[in-house]
């Protein structure tokens, strides 16, 4: 069997012609960015930002030519934008072209995000989605942290998505909810060691190219801080608005108002703050221990001019149940839990279609 390989990836690309270019995307300069980690292929192909759209049979095609390979296991290409510096404007900044809408049909997008890691984000992010379902509302869950996704844990998913038309994914479904997650995808325990470009065209695809259908609202599980994938969503979703999940201590604080300002900075509404971890009950004596404090969030919510949302605790069933893929909403509705996260799940939509969905802004580069 022929070796696996660069070289063997590069050969096989040699194939795909570039439709206007009249040579192969390999000789034109087109691949970047390629990785390959036991039998995972990524890349990057360069196109002109004008030719995204058009050129997406030919995405198609060098994924198809890849995963002919002896040896693949999976293949994701994406087109990242490439063109030639451009001169300084004389009056105007330059600002992004107008882009196909994504995920139409859903009614309202709230991203779920924190300024740190290791606040319990995803859980609440899962545990909200559901808490929303439980009202009646079609919803939908999109993970859209590239390099750690976790829905498949949080929600037990261990199949990959069909595509029956060869183009778009069905999303998988779990618990009453629509999921998407680049963790269906790839092996759970292969890093995605892809550049920024490479990360912002997967996401875009988690998007674009999964029939989500009509739903009422969909819950963007943010990575953690403010980088490349808040400002692509803030740039090209139609954000309902953002809620930040924080635990009560300075150091998590200080990272939650960043990500709040962020947020305001690219015109996106935030609706409030939850305090996660917000104090803890033994299931043996029943005390009370405020392991992280106690009211931080409200405070800087106050401070900041958001609305605080709500405290959760500090548990070790809503961790366990989210580590075994059966979040504590779903499987015990009727306890104090689900009741919690029901009641910040009213607020969150009442805050989210409240009025008309806010137009994506454009982002300007000065």
């Amino acid at each position: 069997m022929p070796q696996l390989n660069e070289a063997a990836i590069l050969e096989a690309l040699k194939s795909v012609r570039d439709p206007d270019r009249g040579a192969d995307i390999v000789s034109l300069g087109m691949i970047s960015g390629l990785v390959l980690k036991q039998g995972n292929v990524g890349f990057s192909i360069e196109v002109a930002p004008e030719r995204g759209q058009a050129l997406e049979p030919l995405r198609k095609a060098a994924e198809r030519a890849v995963a002919a390979l002896p040896g693949v296991l999976s293949v994701t290409a994406v087109l990242t934008a490439h063109s030639e510096p451009a001169p300084e404007p004389a009056v105007q900044p330059a600002r992004q072209a107008p882009q196909q809408p994504l995920m139409p049909g859903v009614a309202h997008i709230v991203a779920v995000a924190s300024g740190k890691g290791g606040v319990g984000k995803s859980t609440t992010a899962v545990n909200l989605a559901l808490a929303l379902a439980a009202s009646g509302r079609s919803v939908g869950i999109l993970d859209a942290d590239i390099y750690g996704p976790s829905l498949p844990l949080m929600l037990g998913i261990h199949e990959r998505p069909t595509s029956p038309d060869g183009k778009v994914l069905d999303p998988m479904e779990a618990w009453g909810l629509k999921a998407m997650s680049i963790g269906f995808l790839i092996p759970p325990d292969t890093p995605t060691i892809w550049r920024g470009p490479m990360v912002m065209g997967a996401l875009e695809q988690l998007m674009r190219d999964v029939s989500w259908g009509e739903l009422d609202v969909m819950i963007v599980d943010m990575p953690p801080g403010t980088g490349d994938v808040q400002l692509t969503m803030a740039q090209r979703v139609p954000l309902a608005g953002a809620v930040i999940v924080s635990t009560p201590q300075d150091l998590a604080l200080i990272d939650a108002r960043k990500g709040l300002n962020m947020f305001r900075k690219v015109d996106v509404p935030v609706l409030g703050v939850i305090e996660n971890m917000s104090y803890f009950v033994c299931p043996h004596c029943g005390g009370r221990s405020d392991v992280f404090t106690h009211g931080g969030a409200r405070y800087a919510a106050e401070e900041m001019g958001v609305d605080f949302l709500g405290e959760l605790p500090l548990d070790m069933a809503i961790r366990e149940g989210a580590d075994a893929g059966r979040p504590i909403v779903a499987t015990e509705p009727d306890g104090p839990y689900a009741a919690a996260y029901r009641a910040i799940a009213d607020a969150v939509w009442a805050k989210a279609s409240g009025g008309a969905v806010r137009p994506a802004p454009e982002i300007v580069i000065q």
